[in-house]
């Protein structure tokens, strides 16, 4: 499968206007934002986990990323409540599920294939942080190496937004909303924009809080089979 493959396009997708599509295992269902490839892709996701549903044990050959949207994911590793943010490395194994049921915002395949790097970070424990010469904007920094910045950000209500990406930028709309383009975005908006192009965007009168991806777009790389 291909969706919104083409990455030198900008594509806007709703997401929480989209049915929810099953996935293979009972309770897991899934809107997806963009794919190469059919169960092993390069993907991008909004996944829901019914109550007591849970994934077969499974390796990540390229990598998972996740920010839990609602409710709580869970592991053996342990428990990852609204707000967690984690990558899980290429090669990285895990059983996944939910006793509660949990919403996740997911991305598969997007790692330099040699990272090791494992990255646990509860939203909920770390302050936003003002950032100089963006007025409106506070930050809270979630990963960052030479491929991608991966970041939450808080706008002020009204504000007037302005980016200039280094190699593309993603975004995706976690609570409140703003316009851009000619079109309104809400939780679960997502967008993607290509490399060169800017971000220019005025936040709804209740503000608006949302995670971004910056930098990623100079390193597409082919999906492996596991």
């Amino acid at each position: 499968m291909d969706l919104n493959a083409d990455f030198t396009k900008r594509v806007v997708v709703h997401a929480a206007t989209l049915d929810w599509k099953a996935s293979p295992m009972p309770g897991v269902e899934r809107r997806m934002l963009d794919r190469i490839g059919d169960e092993v892709a390069r993907a991008t996701s909004i996944v829901r986990y019914a109550p007591e549903s849970q994934f077969s044990p499974h390796v990540h050959g390229g990598g998972e990323e996740f920010l839990v949207l609602e409710g709580v994911f869970q592991d053996e590793h342990g428990d990852f409540p609204e707000g967690s943010y984690v990558r899980n490395p290429p090669q990285s194994r895990h059983t996944p599920g939910s006793k509660p049921g949990c919403t996740l915002f997911v991305k598969l395949w997007q790692f330099d294939l040699a990272d090791r790097t494992h990255v646990l970070i509860d939203t909920n424990k770390m302050a936003l942080l003002d950032v100089k010469d963006r007025h409106g904007v506070k930050l809270m920094p979630l990963f960052k190496d030479t491929r991608e910045d991966v970041r939450l950000e808080q706008w002020a209500p009204a504000a007037a937004i302005e980016l200039e990406p280094n190699g593309g930028l993603e975004v995706l709309v976690l609570a409140g909303g703003f316009s851009e383009g000619g079109e309104t975005y809400g939780p679960q908006s997502w967008l993607r924009l290509p490399i060169g192009s800017r971000l220019r965007a005025r936040v709804a009168t209740d503000g608006c809080r949302v995670w971004i991806k910056e930098g990623h777009l100079r390193h597409v790389q082919a999906v492996r089979g596991t």
